[in-house]
């Protein structure tokens, strides 16, 4: 069981909670079975979407495996004229790779143009990865062009479609799930301590909350570091605000633009102190704190440091290890990211009943009188819980999300 703050509120005992997940090789435990289809660079992304779309048209008949959950194409606008030993290099190619390893995907078909600066080979040796039945790659000047490796690519997902069908979901304690939890002008701290609630309820079954979107975390920044569970955790939380501080004041930008993500929601914020961004990671202590897209070993609540917007935060999660997402919405965010399901919680009813066909969860029942934050918190964790095993989210129902893989790009491109 994980330890809570001195004075920190006591859970309720809740019984073991499981769904029904996808068992990996590795030992995690996938919420969806899609097959990836990862460019390497910008050049490769026509390639790739092509082989995509083909599985996605009638010719494709992907209906014929109903296991599988999709075929997505992960494109991207860089990969070239990049400096290899920069921050960079190493967010995208770990992004890339973190996709590509991910639980929920079941086999991988990499495509490059041939002659771009972040090379296949480089990059699967960088990251531990190695090519197999289940993890190919392609180039288009290797393989003669772009309709021979649309081709190609087409006849390489049809080898490894009958494995990937093959899986199936199998009872599993929730203690494997790992949540991204995301915000995107939040409005109701009561909405967010609901979800605070449901992630406590996570984390006393042995899962994992990833909190991100480092600016958000500025003026609460004190609040996390008296919660981390080493001097060694609160040492690098701090020096991650201090990085953050100094880009908002390179950029002439008060914290609060930064962290709300511009000058509007600035000012209707700016009367409202915001430790309340803690609330939605619940009470429990900070076990690490991880760089962007870096892989996620801990259990517990975690931080990633990743920017204030929402799809570029979430890429980084993903690319992390999050099976699952929560998007807390006072506007009505629309970040969808295949392959993972993300779980929109609108912060007020008006706003859940005007977007009803896009929203998946109401958090305004709290502010309203209609749930206490523990009411609202469970229900949250069971509609996790359902998502995990195969319930399909909104934006699932709508087949969205296939462009909202957005690697974050920082440093010079000559």
């Amino acid at each position: 069981m994980l330890d809570v703050p001195a004075g920190a509120p006591r859970l309720a005992d809740v019984e073991s909670a499981s769904f029904l997940g996808y068992s990996r090789a590795d030992g995690r435990v996938g919420t969806r079975n899609f097959i990836a289809i990862v460019s390497s660079v910008n050049c490769s992304a026509t390639v790739s979407r092509g082989v995509a779309a083909h599985f996605a048209s009638p010719a494709g008949r992907l209906e014929r495996f109903p296991h599988v959950d999709g075929i997505v194409a992960m494109t991207h606008g860089g990969g070239c004229a990049v400096n290899l030993h920069t921050a960079g290099y190493d967010y995208l190619t770990r992004v890339l790779a973190g996709y590509a390893a991910h639980p929920n995907v079941g086999a991988v078909l990499m495509i490059g143009l041939g002659c771009e600066t972040n090379q296949i080979p480089l990059l699967l040796r960088k990251h531990g990865l190695n090519e197999g039945p289940l993890l190919r790659t392609l180039t288009i000047q290797g393989s003669g062009g772009t309709r021979a490796t649309i081709a190609a690519g087409i006849e390489a997902i049809e080898a490894m479609l009958p494995e990937v069908d093959a899986a199936r979901r199998t009872p599993q304690p929730a203690g494997h799930l790992t949540l991204a939890l995301s915000a995107e002008a939040s409005d109701d701290p009561a909405a967010e301590a609901a979800l605070g609630h449901a992630v406590d309820l996570l984390l006393r079954q042995g899962g994992t909350a990833v909190l991100a979107q480092t600016p958000d975390l500025l003026d609460a920044a004190p609040l996390l570091a008296g919660r981390a569970a080493s001097p060694a955790v609160a040492e690098r939380l701090a020096a991650r605000i201090k990085d953050w501080r100094g880009t908002s004041a390179r950029a002439d930008l008060p914290d609060r633009a930064a962290l709300e993500g511009g000058t509007a929601s600035a000012v209707s914020t700016s009367d409202r102190a915001r430790p309340s961004a803690l609330a939605k990671a619940g009470a429990s202590r900070l076990e690490a704190v991880y760089d962007y897209g870096e892989p996620i070993a801990a259990r517990g609540l975690v931080v990633m440091d990743t920017p204030r917007y929402a799809p570029v935060a979430l890429t980084g999660q993903i690319a992390g290890g999050c099976t699952l997402a929560v998007l807390a919405t006072g506007r009505g965010g629309a970040s969808s990211c295949k392959p993972v399901p993300v779980l929109r919680l609108a912060t007020n009813t008006p706003l859940f009943e005007r977007m009803n066909e896009d929203l998946d969860l109401d958090g305004g029942t709290v502010a309203s009188g209609l749930e206490t934050v523990e009411q609202a918190g469970t229900r949250i964790f069971r509609a996790l819980l359902a998502a995990a095993s195969g319930e399909p989210t909104r934006s699932e129902l709508g087949d969205f999300g296939d462009n909202d893989f957005a690697p974050w790009q920082v440093g010079a491109v000559m």
